[in-house]
This record gives structure tokens, C-alpha cells and sequence, in this order.
């Protein structure tokens, strides 16, 4: 089946190592896009060269890989390309000519999912790169029970039906590639995942990804969430601490569920609130989330409550330190459900 091909580029600072790339991509027949992203007039010259061979686009000012992304997307939306199979890849020389031809034939084959191409971490691989994505794959894992063993690799293809939702997924720097595989699953968009190549040029010295701070934007979210639910569980231990030394007169039978609830309906009228307006800064309906939210509260209260009691009459754990290992347990059941039911991104986030 004959379909057109287009390579995106976002490119910051580049090396001289795209030139080659672009070349070869053009001569395999790939209409190859260039997205400078404000590399600024010390690169223009690497850019000239690389015009021979894709269409360069610029930014100003550098607006992030996300923005570089979208603004490739955004052409080729505009511009009424042919449809066909578009396959992003990395400006610094870790993907392969060979690997981005099978990862885009392996897109043809299913243009309405995403394919990529997950990196072996075989031999010698940058500390940084290795460690970051065990965390962002176990973190991935997590949030959406769907096992992807690159979450952070470049090398990624679609058909161009799906540019409108790429375009959707929130993010503007290093975040958008994970913010794009969260919505995949949230959309029931597939996933598939074929081995490449790892290369790493000068030990990554092309990349510029920034540990701390790309690391943050990438777990943003789980972040605000986590945070989120310490302060709700700070009000919701702090009632609970007040009102089992107040109410322990009537025993641990009647005093445990009755404080723990209490407690439960304080705290979870605060983590709603919050999770709303700051965490996933949802605009539906108030009435309908808080139905959503309350009735998922009730739920956990009841597990909660149930196995806070089977830890303390049954295993004779502290009822306190009961309390904290609960929170814990169900805390990865509270992430999922609010953040993929309750609270699902609107556009206009």
C-alpha cells in the first residue's frame, strides 16, 4: 500500500549530526519538517544546510519540544498534506534510519494508534537516561496499568487522523511525549511498542533535558496529586487523632469507624476541592464531579474503613500506624479513578 511519509524534527541547539539525518531521510523518500526552536543565530548555519533537504521552521524564542511538536502538526494540518504516516524523531542522532522506516511501516499498519520504538538500554547507556525512564515506565505503569518500557523515546508514529488529538494533549516541553502516552490510554488509543536501537551520541551530550526540572514537568500532575492528597490526609489525620483521644471512653469498636469517618468527610470535601480547581483544573459540571467524587469517597471509606479495622482486631497492628499504611494502600486506587474518570483534561485546560 502506498502512503506518503513525513518526518518531524524538533530541533534545539542542534549538532551537525541533523544534517545527516535529514538527508537521509529525504533520500527515503520522506517529506522531512525542521522545528527550530529559538536556537538563535550561532545555529543558522547548520539550519541553511539542513533547508536543502526539509522544510525549517522557526521559533523566536525557545518554546519547549512540546510547542516544537504542535507547531510541526499545526503545518502539516494547514498545509492539507497528502495523508499519510507521520514519525517523529530526535534531532541528535539516537534513532536510526533503519528503525524509523520500520517503525513507520509498522505505524501503516495501524495508522489509528501510536507506535514507538522502545530503546533496549543495552551496554553503555547515560545514568540519567536509564534511571529516568525506570522511573517514568514504573510511573506510567502505575497511573494507567498499561506496560510501555520507553515512555520517554522520541521515535514515535501515527497516521495523520490523529493530529487533532496530538495537538489536544496538553504540555509545551519534555512532558507533552508522556502527557501524549497518558491520553492514549484515556482515549483508548493503542499502543504499540517495537524494539530499536539504542544510541546515545558523545554520551548524550545533544540531549537537553534537564534532570530536575524536566523530571518535574514529566510527573507534574502525579506530583499535584500526591501533594494533594498529604493535605488531605494531614485533615483527615488530624480529625481522626482529635476524635479518638476525645471519643475513647466508648471503646476502639465504636470509636475506630466512628472517627475514621468523620475524619473521612472533612478531608475528602478538601482534596475535592483542590483535585478540581488545581490538580486536574477540570470544568465540568460541579454537580456532576462532586456526585462522582462523593460516591468514589463513600467507596473508599468503606474498603478503607474495612481494612483499617482488619488491620488493628485482626493483625493487632497500632491503630495509628494502621491508619498511614490504609492511606497508602488506597491512595494508587483514589489516582486512577479521579484522574481518568472523574476528572478527565478538558480542552480548554
Amino acid at each position: 500500500m502506498t502512503y506518503s511519509k513525513i518526518a518531524v524534527i524538533p530541533a534545539y541547539e542542534p549538532e551537525a549530526v541533523i544534517i545527516r539525518l535529514a538527508k537521509k531521510l529525504c533520500e527515503n523518500g520522506y517529506t522531512v519538517i525542521v522545528v527550530d526552536d529559538g536556537s538563535g543565530e550561532r545555529f543558522q548555519e547548520i539550519f541553511g544546510i539542513v533547508s536543502e533537504y526539509a522544510t525549517v521552521l522557526t521559533h523566536e524564542t525557545n518554546k519547549g519540544k512540546g510547542c516544537a511538536l504542535k507547531t510541526a502538526l499545526q503545518y502539516i494540518k494547514d498545509s492539507n498534506m497528502p495523508h499519510g504516516i507521520i514519525v517523529t524523531l530526535d534531532a541528535d542522532g539516537q534513532h536510526t534510519i533503519e528503525d524509523t522506516v520500520m517503525i513507520t511501516e509498522e505505524a501503516a499498519k495501524q495508522p489509528d494508534s501510536l507506535t514507538i520504538g522502545g530503546r533496549k538500554f543495552e551496554g553503555k547507556v547515560p545514568l540519567r537516561s536509564r534511571f529516568g525512564n525506570s522511573m517514568t515506565r514504573l510511573v506510567y505503569t502505575i497511573s494507567t496499568g498499561i506496560k510501555v518500557h520507553d515512555t520517554q523515546t522520541g521515535l514515535r508514529a501515527f497516521g495523520c487522523g490523529l493530529i487533532p488529538f496530538m495537538l489536544d494533549c496538553s504540555g509545551e516541553r519534555y512532558e507533552y511525549e508522556m502527557n501524549v502516552l497518558l491520553e492514549c490510554s484515556r482515549n483508548h488509543i493503542k499502543i504499540y511498542e517495537k524494539k530499536i536501537t539504542t544510541i546515545y551520541e558523545n554520551n548524550n551530550s545533544g540531549s537537553h533535558f534537564n534532570a530536575f526540572r524536566d523530571s518535574f514537568r514529566i510527573y507534574s500532575i502525579i506530583l499535584k496529586f500526591a501533594a494533594s492528597s498529604f493535605v488531605g490526609f494531614l485533615v483527615d489525620y488530624l480529625a481522626y487523632s482529635i476524635l479518638m483521644i476525645a471519643l475513647s471512653g466508648l471503646g476502639s469498636a465504636v470509636c475506630i469507624p466512628v472517627s475514621n469517618i468523620t475524619a473521612r468527610i472533612f478531608s475528602s470535601t478538601v482534596n475535592f476541592s483542590i483535585n478540581k480547581k488545581l490538580v486536574f483544573k477540570n470544568n465540568d459540571s460541579l454537580i456532576k464531579t462532586a456526585v462522582q467524587y462523593f460516591t468514589l469517597a463513600v467507596l473508599i471509606l468503606i474498603g478503607n474503613t474495612l481494612f483499617l479495622s482488619l488491620l488493628v482486631h485482626t493483625f493487632g497492628m497500632n491503630s495509628f500506624l494502621a491508619k498511614i499504611f490504609t492511606e497508602i494502600v488506597f491512595f494508587g486506587i483514589s489516582w486512577t479513578v479521579q484522574r481518568f474518570l472523574i476528572f478527565p483534561r478538558t480542552t480548554d485546560q
